[in-house]
């Protein structure tokens, strides 16, 4: 770190993720002396402007770390892997984006609004600690964030999430893919899935990931697992459907909770509104709820549609919207960094 700020790194910095990293850092104050931005062969030398300034992008390789105080990683976790052990290395705190380290033990998963409390420690943990935090899954990153606060004031017993997950979550390519299907099917023209495994355009795909043996998705049972270890909830019952739709921005999700003391709609609202990084959306006979064209681009996890699940004696039904690539990703990794920052200046 210099007067002037910290260097940072940007690995995947021309991917969807690493190109909404650079749009949250000119909107936020995050103190920035120099950049390094990284990116595949193929992108070797693409400058990047970041806050007036023009950043040639690099290749990983050894070394390339020296001098880097934060290095976020947007990449596959392939690159993880190969490549967080280098940054770590030479002494820098690293946000992962990957799957990788997300459950492993001795890694904080952080969404700092929920248990930001976690990155204290570590911070107050000195020169001994392993500098690394993991980002989770832009699915949970919102839905935790809506279940925190009924957590603390209620209690979870159960809790059941459907997700209408955007092609974004899929990546660039993805995104193409469907709109390059939507003017095929508006000319009668032939409709190919190369990027996701079924066509999307007018469709919804009921897979996300991998299927295990008993017929759950790797995307589903990273929402229950992570969800568990960021609440601090190892037992806590959890069902998840994990949907691709047609919508190119932000994630969507249909969650049924079942507390353990008796709410009143009223204070759930209030509590909801005045919940760090949750903003309420909530008057349906004006037809104001979450809505992926009204969310995306913004920073907030938006909540509506509350209303009591007449099956369940503690039961509360409501719908969350969040920008994926933004919170659920790019936002939250520069929001780690800001109060390891914070703590550190």
């Amino acid at each position: 770190m210099t007067a002037d700020g910290f260097k940072i790194a940007i690995v995947g910095a021309t991917g969807a993720v690493g190109r909404e990293m650079i749009a949250v850092l000119e909107s936020r104050p995050f103190p920035i002396s120099n950049c390094v931005p990284f990116a595949s062969p193929r992108s070797r030398g693409k400058p990047i402007s970041l806050r007036g300034k023009s950043y040639a992008c690099h290749v990983l390789e050894p070394g390339c770390f020296r001098g880097v105080d934060f290095a976020f990683f947007d990449a596959s976790d392939e690159v993880s892997r190969e490549w967080v052990s280098e940054a770590l290395s030479a002494g820098a705190w690293v946000v992962d984006n990957s799957g990788v380290h997300r459950m492993d033990p001795e890694t904080e998963l952080s969404v700092p609004e929920v248990n930001g409390q976690g990155l204290d420690r570590l911070v107050a943990a000195g020169a001994g600690a392993r500098k690394l935090v993991a980002g989770p899954n832009c699915t949970t990153v919102q839905l935790v964030a809506a279940l925190k606060p009924l957590s603390d004031r209620y209690g979870l017993k159960r809790v059941s999430v459907s997700t209408y997950q955007s092609v974004s979550g899929a990546g660039a390519a993805a995104m193409e893919e469907l709109r390059a299907q939507l003017k095929s099917e508006a000319t009668g023209g032939q409709v190919e899935a190369k990027v996701l495994k079924h066509p999307i355009a007018f469709n919804l795909i009921p897979q996300i990931g991998s299927f295990d043996a008993e017929g759950h998705t790797s995307e589903e049972k990273k929402v229950i697992e992570e969800t568990r270890k960021i609440l601090g909830l190892p037992r806590l019952p959890i069902a998840c459907t994990a949907v691709r739709v047609p919508t190119l921005a932000c994630h969507a999700e249909s969650v049924s909770v079942e507390l353990e003391k008796a709410f009143d709609l009223p204070d759930v609202r209030a509590l909801l509104s005045n919940a760090p990084g949750v903003q309420l959306e909530d008057d349906p006979a004006q037809g104001r709820y979450p809505m992926n064209r009204d969310c995306a681009g913004r920073d907030p996890v938006y909540v509506g549609r509350l209303r009591r699940d007449p099956s369940l004696d503690h039961g509360l039904q409501f719908w969350v919207v969040s920008d994926n690539l933004r919170k659920g990703a790019a936002l939250n990794a520069i929001q780690i960094a800001e109060r390891i920052a914070l703590l550190l200046r």
